[in-house]
């Protein structure tokens, strides 16, 4: 799943994004105001960690906008502001969910999973393409109607693929968002990941364009 967070704070946001993305989520952070409420309006997002206290445009005011252009993503509120009456002021713009700082990635992240189970049918929990058909929530993947198993990082790196079906991912992209590092070690892990996921589905089942990377078979130019 595709998480939005919105943090200024960059050791906040480090922290936050590797804890999420050890639980399998994909992060993209923005630290601005506009950036925020541009990304958040036309991103395909199964659920927003929102700081107030942005600089450029303020959380509220961003939260406020989105839900009267009819954004229906599940949104978490993450603020340094504690008071009983900016929560009702968060709830009342439209928040599904409010955590105040310090807090802990445990209950952040218990937090977030209980609201992407509440958001039900708003949050999406498959993905499909090339064949494939990934299931978020159980981790159950099939490809042409028949279930194969692949590990944490095999799915990741899949889930990454279908995310965005026409991109070519460069293989040291793949291994920055997969592994969380882009040495020399990290692009061969990459090609043997692809070698077994071509294993167990089809050996066209992931494209290799020549001096570029991999994509879903069919997929890319």
């Amino acid at each position: 799943m595709r998480i939005l967070l919105a943090e200024d704070d960059q050791t906040i946001a480090d922290h936050t994004r590797t804890k999420l993305e050890l639980e399998g989520f994909f992060v993209d952070h923005r630290a601005t105001g506009p950036d925020v409420w541009a990304e958040g309006e036309t991103g395909d997002y199964a659920a927003i960690i929102l700081d107030l206290g942005l600089p450029g445009m303020d959380g509220l005011s961003i939260l406020k906008r989105w839900r009267a252009a009819g954004v229906e993503t599940p949104i978490m509120v993450l603020t340094a502001r504690g008071s009983w009456m900016e929560r009702v002021d968060g709830f009342d713009a439209g928040a599904d969910d409010y955590l105040p700082k310090p807090f802990r990635s445990e209950e952040l992240i218990a937090r977030l999973k209980a609201l992407l189970r509440r958001a039900g049918g708003r949050a999406k929990t498959t993905a499909s393409g090339g064949g494939f058909v990934l299931d978020e929530t159980s981790r159950r993947v099939t490809y042409d109607d028949r279930q194969i198993e692949l590990t944490p990082l095999e799915f990741r790196l899949l889930a990454m693929l279908i995310a965005e079906p026409e991109r070519v991912f460069d293989p040291l992209e793949i291994a920055r968002k997969v592994q969380g590092r882009d040495d020399d070690a990290a692009k061969n892990a990459v090609e043997a990941m692809i070698a077994r996921i071509r294993r167990k589905t089809n050996p066209t089942a992931i494209a290799t364009r020549r001096g570029f990377g991999y994509t879903l078979a069919g997929e890319g130019a």
